[in-house]
Parts: structure tokens; sequence; C-alpha cells
């Protein structure tokens, strides 16, 4: 099993930045996808970025340009740099492990989430 923890959350003014950090715990296997995205009230849950076990970054349109999503292997930590926020980025963000088991295929993890809220 893989367990991720997030944290960095809070409360922000619209225009401020936070840097959400998910560590990643058992086994990941060599091939994975680390993800984050995210669900606020009212909405259904949206991918905001992911990057693949060699680096090949996707991020959604809402996130081009003001989020930066990294990962360290070494550590199994993955990162998300989020700047000039907007109200409309206010959610609870959650970590996400898309891991290649095997003959089985892919297997999904997700963490609790950690709250962002953007507001003045």
């Amino acid at each position: 099993q893989v367990q991720l923890v997030e944290s960095g959350g809070g409360l922000v003014q619209p225009g401020g930045s936070l840097r959400l950090s998910c560590a990643a715990s058992g086994t990941l296997s060599i091939t994975n996808r680390m993800g984050w995205y995210r669900q606020a009230p009212g909405k259904e849950r949206e991918l905001v970025a992911t990057i693949t076990d060699d680096g090949v970054i996707n991020y959604a349109d809402s996130a081009k340009g003001r989020f930066a999503i990294s990962r360290d292997n070494a550590k199994k930590m993955v990162y998300l740099q989020m700047n000039n926020l907007k109200p409309e980025d206010t959610s609870v963000y959650v970590c996400n492990a898309h891991i290649w088991v095997d003959i089985r295929g892919w297997r999904d993890y997700w963490g609790q989430g950690t709250r962002v809220i953007v507001s003045s």
C-alpha cells in the first residue's frame, strides 16, 4: 500500500503564494505518475498538474503560468508551488499516486487533502 500525506495549505490573500507538499510512503514502483487534484464545494474533482517518474509534466489550463509541480524521487516527495493565487483556486488539494503494479495494471492512491482558501 501507498500512503500520501499533504501539507502546506492555509489561508492566503489573492495574489499570494503557497507551496504544497506531498509525502509518500510505501512502495511507489519505478513506473508512476504523481499529481495534484482539487475539489471545491459544488464542483467535481479536477486535475491541476501531474508529473511522471521521468519528469514529464502536464498542467490544467487554470494552472499554467502560475503553478509549478516538481518531485524528489529519493525523498518520495512531490510539490506544488502556487503563485498569484486567485479566489477561484480555493479548494481542497489532494495528492494522487498513479502506480503501475504488475499484470494487475495501474492503481490509484489518494491523500486526505490540504485546504487552500484564497480570500481578502
